[in-house]
């Protein structure tokens, strides 16, 4: 397996790294889901994650925000290492933004309700500002003509977006992203992923999980393959495609690229 080097951040990302790990294993149980992870994440640089089911990649950035806990290494998120204390915890989850597969809204809440929540009660941002930053983001993801209808009425895309829209209300410095359209319908992913590659061009630190090749090779500044909990190959996506480093990277590529 190749060594896991710093990133190489391109596409005006800096080298000065807002996230970084090492030495990070974890544990569910007996199983090894992560093992010796070693990362760094410059500002602004966009990383793809992607690998078969069960290599630890949504383990892996679930850890950066603690929602999952890990028993060995260490993460540092702008500065502040996650440990157990609770105040850190909250101040990284207050600059980490997070969509999931599942979108994860509430159902009796509008969609601009969804999106003010966070921003009142974490941030204790005026309930009139909130509202603004609601529909500025509702603009910025192409669907400010839903803020007052429920999630319900809304399509598995636009449901998503308004996921992106809630993330952002609380006007993070790192998004995450866990496979944000592996839930969607086909002729849905196309508009959400528009609006990732609207966010990566505006210069937001991101790390996705995702099989979206296409996505990968527009957006990324580094591509890494993970299997089995380690990371085999970390590259850019020209090395990535054309000249992958592994053998079971290459496997990888010519299942999913066939």
């Amino acid at each position: 397996m190749s060594d896991q080097a710093t990133t190489t951040p391109q596409n005006g990302a800096t080298s000065d790294p807002i996230i970084e790990i090492t030495g990070l294993n974890k544990w569910f149980g007996s199983f090894h889901v992560l093992r010796d992870i070693n990362l760094k994440v410059g500002r602004q640089e966009k990383i793809v994650i992607c690998g078969p089911s069960g290599s630890g990649k949504s383990t892996l950035i679930r850890c950066i925000n603690r929602l999952e806990n890990h028993q060995e290494g260490h993460i540092v998120v702008d500065g502040t290492e996650l440990t157990h204390d609770l105040k850190k915890i909250d101040l990284i989850r207050s600059e980490v933004g997070m969509v999931f597969q599942q979108f994860n809204l509430f159902p009796h809440l509008t969609v601009l309700e969804n999106c003010t929540l966070a921003p009142i009660w974490v941030r204790k941002v005026p309930k009139k500002r909130a509202e603004e930053l609601g529909r500025e983001y509702l603009e910025r993801v192409k669907i400010p003509e839903q803020a007052d209808k429920y999630p319900g009425q809304l399509s598995g895309g636009q449901q998503q977006r308004v996921a992106i829209a809630r993330s952002l209300c609380m006007e993070p410095n790192i998004m995450l992203f866990d496979e944000p359209t592996s839930a969607l319908d086909p002729e849905m992913i196309k508009e959400v992923l528009d609006v990732m590659v609207d966010l990566a061009e505006s210069g937001m630190t991101m790390l996705v999980v995702t099989h979206e090749m296409g996505f990968a090779a527009q957006v990324a500044d580094q591509i890494i393959f993970m299997d089995e909990g380690q990371i085999v190959e970390q590259n850019t996506p020209d090395e990535f495609f054309n000249n992958p480093k592994s053998d079971r990277t290459a496997l990888f590529l010519s299942q999913i690229l066939s």
